[in-house]
């Protein structure tokens, strides 16, 4: 089989158009001019019956209702989606867990400091369906129903706001993960990661050897929050490299034109989500794609 994957929201924390947003790219999305997207949910399967989620957003009811390989039955309970597999521990890929409670047998795959942040979410959540919560980080990774086989690497040290941090702790890598998926059968190779700082060698190895890579466009430039952050910090600061510039993934992922490369967790600041740009052209021109909720292609 081959690795079928379901854009289910590409939208970053807040959604597009954001509730609480008058800019001129909301402006538009409410008036009908653009489309709207939903947060940042990915659903692959290696077989078409096993289904599982890269982060659950909290739209995650109405994407899972959007996507017709993802509804339940036969039986009255009975679900395709086998599990999740957490990025990081930000409120906008875990939120979705508590819409999932109450599903019995799934597993959940996080790195060790988010498994720890979400212990009291664990405990609420198992009290409706006992399921289980892994190591997303084990050596030598891990096999997903469906014939899929799965690594996670470090990529980032960013602590989300609601996670008490006291005095100054080591910097810790495994907070942000970005996810290897293979399909033994066929050698197709999907790279997900929404979640980047700073580029590494460990993201140039990985989409060296990747089919396609999803890949963290939260912010097209570095100064496009304005004065949101300290001013020459950019938007890696809130955790998020930015698209263009010398050091933007942009640049980077040209150094891996064997791969198809699309930008997905989209800021509602972000020009990209106007198709009509001149955003959109440049990062079209280098051959990286942005699509809209709901594509499905296979790796």
């Amino acid at each position: 089989m081959i690795v079928r994957v379901v854009l289910l929201g590409t939208a970053a924390g807040g959604g597009f158009p954001q509730w609480n947003c008058a800019c001129v790219l909301c402006v538009a999305a409410r008036d009908g001019k653009l489309p709207s997207r939903t947060q940042e949910c990915v659903a692959l399967s290696g077989n078409g019956r096993d289904w599982w989620l890269l982060n659950a957003s909290p739209d995650i009811r109405t994407q899972l209702n959007a996507a017709l390989v993802l509804w339940p039955g036969p039986g009255p309970r009975d679900t395709p989606l086998r599990g999740v597999l957490l990025t990081d521990a930000e409120a906008d890929h875990v939120t979705g867990l508590t819409v999932l409670r109450g599903a019995a047998g799934l597993k959940v795959y996080a790195a060790p400091p988010v498994r720890a942040a979400l212990a009291p979410a664990r405990v609420a959540l198992d009290r409706y369906a006992p399921w289980e919560w892994a190591d997303s980080l084990a050596a030598g990774g891990f096999v997903l129903a469906g014939g899929l086989v799965v690594t996670a690497h470090p990529v980032g040290t960013k602590v989300p706001k609601y996670v008490p941090v006291t005095g100054a702790p080591e910097p810790d890598d495994r907070w942000v993960t970005a996810y290897r998926v293979e399909d033994l059968s066929t050698g197709g190779v999907l790279v997900y990661a929404p979640c980047v700082s700073a580029w590494s060698p460990v993201l140039d190895e990985l989409c060296a050897s990747a089919d396609c890579v999803l890949l963290d466009g939260t912010f097209f430039s570095a100064d496009e929050m304005g004065t949101a952050v300290r001013p020459g910090a950019g938007q890696a600061e809130m955790g998020h490299l930015p698209v263009i510039g010398p050091n933007g993934s942009l640049a980077a992922l040209q150094r891996h034109p064997g791969a198809r490369r699309i930008y997905t967790h989209l800021n509602n600041t972000n020009p990209l989500l106007d198709p009509a740009s001149a955003a959109r052209a440049q990062v079209a021109e280098k051959g990286v794609q942005v699509l809209p909720d709901g594509v499905e292609f296979k790796v």
